[in-house]
């Protein structure tokens, strides 16, 4: 049986910009970066407050990224979904949907570099 989830994989092809939008727009840190045996540069990035990390992956080898629509996307908690909204914009990455209110709070999204999708939510704050 698994333990715990260690990391998730997004593959790219333009690994800079991917990693300044994971950085500079989403805040995340890098803990760590490396080739791989195959050659696969891998940089491994996690949020302040997480143990997991997200692996972004630029092997070329591999053929054209190709990201499929509704497919998947990562979950981030922010604590202001309004602010998050315009420091995002303000890098040039507006919501591409939302923000839209739920029973636990509101969510928007917005696409990463790549056509990843991005989910950003704000939890209500209990009273």
């Amino acid at each position: 049986m698994v333990k715990r989830i260690l990391h998730t994989r997004y593959r790219v092809e333009d690994l800079p910009k991917t990693i300044s939008f994971y950085k500079d727009v989403l805040g995340l840190e890098e803990v760590r970066r490396h080739k791989s045996p195959r050659g696969s540069e891998l940089v491994f990035l996690k949020a302040p407050q997480s143990e997991e990390t997200i692996e972004i992956c630029c092997f070329p080898g591999s053929g054209e990224v190709k990201v499929g629509d509704d497919i998947t996307h990562i979950a981030f908690e922010v604590d202001d979904l309004d602010a998050f909204g315009k420091h995002a914009e303000a890098h040039g990455y507006p919501f591409s949907d939302g923000p839209t209110d739920s029973q636990s709070g509101r969510f928007a999204f917005v696409d990463a570099p790549e056509g990843y999708e991005i989910e950003l939510i704000e939890r209500r704050q209990s009273d």
